[in-house]
This record gives C-alpha cells, sequence and structure tokens, in this order.
C-alpha cells in the first residue's frame, strides 16, 4: 500500500500536465483564440475598414451622371461619415464582419498551422510558407464570402441614403435572406473569385509574412519572443499585404457592392478581370491603389491588435507561441 501511492501520485500529475499542453495547442483551442483575437482587432480597427471602402467606392459612384461624389482622403471621409450619419455609422455593419471571423479567422490560422506543423515548421522554406499562406487564404474566404458580402453591401448603405437612393439593406440576417432570394446559393458566393484573390494575397502578408518576419527577428537578430518581436512581425506582415492585396480589394469591393438582375448577376461588370479592364480604363493603374493609405493604416493595427492579442492568449493559457 506504501509503495502504490507515490506511483499512482507521479502517474497523474504528468498525465494531467500532458492534458493541458495537449488542449491549449490543438486546432480547436487554436480556433478560438482566433476568433477573439480577431474580433478584438475588429472592434477596434473596424472604422479604418470601412472608411477605406467608402474611399474605393468613390470612383465608381463619381462616374454616375446623377451622382458627383467627392474624392476625399481617409480623414475627411472619416469625418464626413461623423458628421453626415452620425458616429456611430463607423461601426455600422460591424456584426457581419464579427460573423465572417467567426470562420475566416478561425480557417485561416487553424489551416496554416497544420500545414507548416504537418511539413516542418523549423526547416521550411520560403516558398512553402508562402504556398501555405495562399492556400489558407483561398480556403478561408471562400466559406467565409457569404458574410464578406454582407459586410460590403452593409457599409455602402449610410452612403446610399445620403444619396436618395432606396435602402437596400437593414440588417445582416436580411441581406442574406434577400442575397438568397435574388441567386438562390450561387447568389451567396457572389464576387467570391476576387475575393478568393484578395484574401491570398492578404494571407500571404498576414500569415506568410508574420511567420518569416518573427523568424527572422528571433533567429537572426536574437530578439526575444514576445510582445516586441510580435508587433514588428505584425507592422511587417501589415505593409506586405496592403501592397499586395490592395488592387484585388479595390476589384472585389467593386465587383460585390454592384448591382445585381434577378438572377443574381452583376450589372456593372460581369467578373473580376472585367473590373479590373473597367477600372485602368476609366482611373488609370493607380486607381487599383484608390485607397491604399487607409488600407495600410487598417491594415498595421489590425495585424498588430490580432497578433499581439492571438499571441497574449497561447501564453496566458500557457500554450507555445504562434
Amino acid at each position: 500500500m506504501v509503495e502504490k501511492k507515490p506511483i499512482v501520485t507521479d502517474t497523474k500529475t504528468p498525465l494531467t500536465e500532458n492534458v493541458e499542453k495537449r488542449f491549449i495547442d490543438t486546432i480547436p483551442c487554436t480556433y478560438i483564440l482566433s476568433v477573439l483575437a480577431a474580433t478584438n482587432a475588429e472592434l477596434i480597427t473596424y472604422p479604418l475598414d470601412l472608411t477605406k471602402t467608402r474611399l474605393q467606392i468613390q470612383g465608381e459612384l463619381a462616374k454616375a451622371q446623377e451622382v458627383k461624389a467627392k474624392y476625399r482622403g481617409m480623414l475627411a471621409t472619416a469625418f464626413g461619415i461623423v458628421k453626415e450619419e452620425g458616429p456611430l455609422k463607423l461601426w455600422y455593419g460591424v456584426s457581419s464582419v464579427i460573423y465572417r471571423h467567426m470562420i475566416y479567422s478561425g480557417v485561416r490560422v487553424c489551416t496554416y498551422d497544420y500545414l507548416r506543423t504537418t511539413f516542418g515548421h523549423d526547416n521550411l522554406p520560403v516558398w512553402k510558407s508562402a504556398l501555405f499562406g495562399l492556400l489558407s487564404g483561398c480556403l478561408a474566404q471562400w466559406l467565409a464570402n457569404p458574410a464578406d458580402l454582407v459586410k460590403v453591401q452593409m457599409q455602402m448603405e449610410g452612403k446610399r441614403r445620403l444619396m436618395g437612393e432606396p435602402p437596400r439593406i437593414l440588417s445582416s440576417h436580411q441581406a442574406f435572406v434577400d442575397i438568397y432570394k435574388r441567386g438562390g446559393i450561387v447568389g451567396l458566393w457572389q464576387g467570391s473569385v476576387p475575393s478568393v484573390q484578395r484574401a491570398a494575397l492578404v494571407n500571404l502578408g498576414d500569415l506568410t509574412a508574420y511567420d518569416l518576419a518573427k523568424r527572422f527577428l528571433i533567429h537572426k537578430m536574437e530578439m526575444k519572443e514576445g510582445p516586441l518581436a510580435h508587433m514588428l512581425a505584425s507592422f511587417v506582415a501589415g505593409f506586405v499585404a496592403a501592397v499586395a492585396a490592395t488592387p484585388a480589394d479595390v476589384v472585389k469591393s467593386r465587383v460585390m457592392n454592384q448591382p445585381t438582375d434577378e438572377r443574381g448577376r452583376g450589372i456593372i461588370y460581369k467578373g473580376s478581370l472585367d473590373c479590373l479592364k473597367q477600372t485602368v480604363s476609366a482611373e488609370g493603374y493607380m486607381g487599383l491603389y484608390k485607397g491604399f493609405v487607409p488600407h495600410w493604416i487598417r491594415l498595421g493595427p489590425w495585424a498588430l491588435t490580432f497578433w499581439v492579442t492571438f499571441e497574449q492568449l497561447r501564453s496566458i493559457l500557457g500554450g507555445a507561441a504562434f
């Protein structure tokens, strides 16, 4: 009896620790922490995203004869929203964004983490890391496209009302129902091609660039794993993502925001390539980078908030760094 007690105690302690470590590093736990971190990042930076989208659509609205939309900068656009629609309108449609991240952020982070872990994180070459980032972004965005479609359309509702146009969307639920009635299941994936293209490029920056930048800072610059390394790596990720994804983001926003016929097909653009051609023809190549500054300013703080929150949550729970 005396010999069995220490044996039972010794075996239970490591087993309990192992279960805790395994749970913290499991895909479900990573998924939940990703969604929480993304929600926190969106609540802080969503006004920047709304301003960015409004600024990008300015060029499209100006082409209509009865509309004289002003090409305003980021601050002027933000102040205009507050003055004309009220401060709370800066968060109009944020619920649809949070719904989107319940799918998008969880899938992209878990997919990337699974791929890099399966194929060896320590010796992962740059091209594999880039490929995993692209694949993770494509899968996550395709699954979350219905919520993304609602987000873009809700962001423009305040502007439509000021222009005297009848409102199309009053809530996220109504948007889903209306889009489904007009185009069925296929209508929920309107603009999915440019959205997936953009997500692939964004995650090339946000996932791949963050992972590579943090490894470079820690292994080459001999920085310690911590908030400073996370912040520097996140700013690198935000800049790379903005440079790579702004053209696709402009095309995506215009394709998803255009009116559709009874079959859910776009009236202005036939697809992403047609939108690309029309944008370059009407506004030049720089039209593809309309809204770059707010895009970059938005992605930088978003990446900073997301990754610091995500890493700190993992640290608090006793898990390893990403």
